[in-house]
């Protein structure tokens, strides 16, 4: 064998080993657990394959992959008119998933796309039959509302929408202008009431004071009161009691006691009532008892 056959050999085993590999590549395919291939056999659709090894006919079978995991779209701000007729722009993200790999790929061309175009129109329907308060203080509403419509839409391709959020709503300038008036308005409007409310506090916080002291300077008043009665009423008690020890002839010492102070005052006239003979009876009597004692 000559050496021109040995390279000849040589190079149609190097071609041979290489166009193996190249087979073994296009025949095997290891698939993701969050993808599938849709599999394609000389043109016709024979399904889904995978996770896992995977093996395909070089030439005769052809995959497209899809991705099982949620996605998400980001649609570009969009002036849609309301139904009071005011400009706005709006932007959000779509979240999706495929749900039926062989859908995905032959029903749509770019479902992603597909999709985009979809909610833009959706949007512009749904912001249409809304007034501007509500897109602005609804949004929960409206991402409901574009999540079903779309849902509707896409359900054909194999698509499931999970969610739609609005990220911002941007109303025209005088529009943005006449909020933040009626935002300081209404923040005054507060601080007013605030402010009254935190006055009628303090004064019925005072009067509840003030009604609460009269009440304890009128109980006080009255335990005082009460106590006092009752000392008089104590003192009597013991000036009734003494009083009733007293007989004619202790008196009549008091008489004598006190005519004894008259005296010594350096007074010249001196006014006695009437009854004060009727006083001087008991001592007299008392006097005459005891000189008539002596003369015996």
């Amino acid at each position: 064998m000559t050496n021109q056959t040995v390279t000849m050999l040589s190079c149609i085993g190097f071609f041979f080993v290489l166009f193996a590999l190249v087979l073994f590549t296009m025949a095997i395919k290891i698939v993701r657990e969050y993808q599938r291939l849709v599999v394609f056999r000389l043109g016709k659709c024979v399904g889904a394959r995978g996770p896992g090894l995977v093996f395909l006919i070089p030439f005769v079978e052809t995959a497209n992959w899809v991705d099982l995991r949620e996605l998400f779209l980001d649609v570009p701000a969009q002036t849609t008119i309301t139904k009071d007729n005011a400009n706005i722009s709006v932007d959000f993200l779509i979240y999706y998933k495929v749900v039926d790999p062989v859908a995905s790929v032959v029903q749509v061309h770019n479902f992603a796309g597909a999709s985009q175009g979809i909610a833009m129109t959706t949007l512009r329907a749904v912001i249409g039959d809304i007034l501007l308060d509500d897109v602005l203080a609804q949004r929960e509403r409206i991402n409901t509302s574009l999540r079903t419509k779309l849902d509707d839409v896409t359900e054909r391709w194999g698509i499931k929408v999970t969610a739609v959020e609005i990220r911002e709503i941007l109303p025209p300038r005088e529009i943005q202008e006449a909020m933040t008036r009626q935002m300081s308005a209404e923040r005054t409007r507060r601080a007013v009431v605030t402010e009254a409310e935190g006055k009628k506090s303090a004064a019925i916080t005072v009067a509840e004071g003030e009604k609460q002291s009269a009440i304890l300077r009128a109980e006080g008043e009255r335990q005082a009161r009460i106590l006092q009665a009752e000392g008089y009423a104590q003192a009597l008690e013991t000036v009734f009691a003494a009083a009733k020890g007293i007989d004619a002839k202790t008196m009549s010492l008091q008489y004598l006691d006190t005519l004894k102070a008259l005296g010594a005052s350096p007074a010249t006239k001196f006014v006695f009532p009437a009854e004060f003979t009727n006083l001087l009876k008991p001592f007299i009597g008392y006097a005459t008892e005891t000189v008539g004692e002596g003369k015996g």
